[in-house]
């Protein structure tokens, strides 16, 4: 077979996540496939309603989200996830480089043939990031590292466990009695790119900020040559937020999966109904923390922007940061997004 870097981004490659049983994996979606359609007649009808979101019986009960993080509202601290009992989350081994943390999937069998399924695979990241490595011709994290001076993100580093990183915060899990104890030890070389950095609420929202221009910057009027280029050509982050076929999203039923990103497509069927906002967004799970990046663009004005009297970025983005294991954080983010978006229409 062949696995292209697109299927890779997408998390189509059939490449295993962190349980090696195959035959597991595929009763779980099946099952999370069953779930998704018992459930979509009743979300239908309580969008429709407008009844209130409850928990039905057991064989409807919401999908974890990637690398533990749990999509129920109603979910209490210290709820044990079964997503972090995988032993390969405790992982100490220290890794030199990317390439020699292949070694840990390299010969297990793939899960579906690349471009059949969707499956959420942190090892899929980290051979894109050996091919980074390759195709750059440098170490992956050096790579990284200059990648976030130019973004201006210096309080992002690798969360390396010798290092003597100012205000690296403290993790934190519950244990089996619901009690809350300091993260166990963990060594991240093993997945830089699937969940191996540190960072700031503030370097990620100036990592939002940069995407977001980036999008914007071909829409708006240059007056003479004032507006500076993005970091990224506005097609490209247009095509990493174009939904792929197959995908899914199991950490907000209105999205599709993209190229590293949940997407969610501007729609409205009928006139003073329901108005689905187009945005960006991803969550991130790890031992001890939980993290969320939005991005809310906003619905620009075309003679606004053909003045050139605004100028990108233009939109909402929320960033939040827990050093909590399995907190739930995406919906959060999107209530936060769209208070402030009515806040600046009202205006």
């Amino acid at each position: 077979v062949g696995i292209t870097t697109r299927l890779l981004v997408s998390h189509l490659s059939g490449i295993r996540h962190y349980e090696k049983d195959i035959t597991k994996v595929k009763e779980e979606k099946e099952k999370a496939n069953r779930a998704s359609r018992l459930t979509k007649p009743y979300q239908d009808k309580e969008q429709k309603e407008g009844s209130k979101r409850i928990e039905r019986t057991d064989s409807v009960k919401v999908r974890k989200e990637h690398e533990g993080e749990v999509k129920s509202q109603n979910s209490k601290p210290g709820r044990r996830d079964k997503e972090f009992e995988q032993e390969e989350y405790y992982l100490k081994e220290k890794f030199g480089s990317v390439i020699e943390s292949l070694k840990i999937f390299k010969n297990d069998p793939l899960v579906f043939k690349p471009g059949d399924q969707f499956l959420y695979s942190t090892y899929g990241f980290t051979l894109l990031s050996a091919v980074v490595e390759r195709a750059s011709g440098q170490k992956f994290t050096d790579y990284m590292l200059k990648m976030f001076r130019d973004l201006d993100m210096l309080s992002t580093v690798l969360d390396d466990n010798e290092a003597m990183i100012y205000n690296r915060a403290r993790c934190y899990v519950y244990n089996k009695k619901g009690r809350l104890i300091n993260a166990p030890y963990v060594d991240n070389s093993y997945k830089w790119a699937g969940g191996g950095f540190l960072s700031s609420v503030g370097d990620l929202l100036k990592f939002g900020n940069a995407l977001l221009y980036s999008y914007q910057a071909g829409q708006f009027k240059n007056t003479s040559g004032k507006l500076l280029p993005g970091y990224l050509k506005p097609d490209t982050v247009a095509m990493m937020w174009t939904p792929v076929a197959k995908t899914e999203v199991s950490w907000d039923r209105d999205g599709k999966y993209a190229m590293a990103w949940a997407v969610v497509e501007k729609k409205q069927e009928c006139g003073c109904c329901r108005h689905q906002r187009h945005y960006a967004s991803h969550t991130g799970g790890a031992v001890g923390a939980s993290s969320v990046l939005l991005i809310l663009p906003e619905e620009l004005d075309s003679e606004a922007v053909g003045t050139g009297l605004v100028a990108p970025p233009r939109g909402v983005i929320v960033s939040i940061i827990c050093n909590m294991q399995s907190v739930s954080l995406n919906s959060t983010a999107l209530k936060i997004a769209r208070e402030f978006d009515k806040e600046k229409w009202a205006q």
